[in-house]
């Protein structure tokens, strides 16, 4: 798949990897690109540098998400590429004793917001027979992380929903990409635990990530890591979980 020509909507759009994403579409010629975020003003300035549409959008709310969805319809005509980027990680530090309020707000934003957005878009995307999703979720949604419970949680959640779209509409025209990345220079990375910070290594720039993204989309690759030892650290689980569980006991002991 090619951006060139596409209309691109991207969620959480005004930061970050969303952000990279938008500019990098732009710059691949794409003919439309919708930066979505609660941040209007932020979607805004994105909008403005790339000569795309700024719509500010709570995709928690499913109301919110379908208005969205029209507004930028009526814009384009239509939907091309759906990036499901927008996500938060505010887990609280005290698991047995804190309040729960972070799990119902992560799964309100890093699950059903991907939920509202594919009801939303799915349906002119299947009615001409071509789509294309892409779905950002995080490594910690496939290895887990050490201190954020409902992130890694919600994560592996969103994981499962990309792989059930894939499956589900790939024999109707809709092509599904999972991205997962591992540390990523960007504000949320800047308010995780120190734990998962460390568990990240150096991380990596939102710009390599968009390229990480274009290469997927190039070689039709459902999965991407953006850190090349990802992989080697899902297939040492997969091959022997007991002895990865130990090894996260040791690392959580010594965080």
């Amino acid at each position: 798949m090619r951006v060139s020509g596409k209309v691109c909507l991207v969620t959480g759009g005004a930061s970050g990897i969303g952000a990279a994403l938008c500019r990098r579409f732009a710059a691949e010629g794409a003919e439309g690109v919708v930066v979505v975020d609660r941040d209007a003003d932020g979607a805004g300035a994105v909008a403005a540098e790339i000569g795309g549409q700024a719509l500010a959008c709570d995709v928690s709310s499913e109301p919110d998400v379908r208005s969205m969805v029209e507004a930028a319809t009526d814009r384009y005509g239509r939907i091309d590429l759906l990036c499901n980027n927008a996500g938060i990680c505010n887990d609280h530090p005290d698991f047995l004793h804190g309040p729960l309020d972070a799990w119902s707000q992560q799964w309100s934003v890093n699950v059903l917001g991907h939920v509202h957005t594919a009801r939303a878009v799915l349906p002119q995307m299947l009615e001409r027979g071509e789509g294309h999703l892409l779905q950002v979720a995080s490594i910690a949604g496939i290895l887990n992380a050490p201190g954020t419970p409902a992130y890694s949680a919600t994560k592996h959640a969103a994981v499962g929903f990309a792989e059930w779209l894939s499956f589900t509409y790939g024999g109707r025209g809709i092509r599904v990409y999972l991205l997962c990345p591992l540390g990523v220079e960007t504000p949320m990375l800047a308010n995780t635990p120190p734990e998962l910070r460390a568990a990240s290594g150096p991380p990596a720039s939102a710009e390599q990530v968009a390229q990480n993204v274009i290469d997927a989309f190039a070689d039709e690759r459902f999965l991407t890591y953006t850190d090349p030892d990802a992989a080697t650290y899902v297939a040492r689980k997969n091959d022997d979980l007991e002895r990865w569980l130990s090894g996260m006991r040791r690392f959580q002991g010594s965080a």
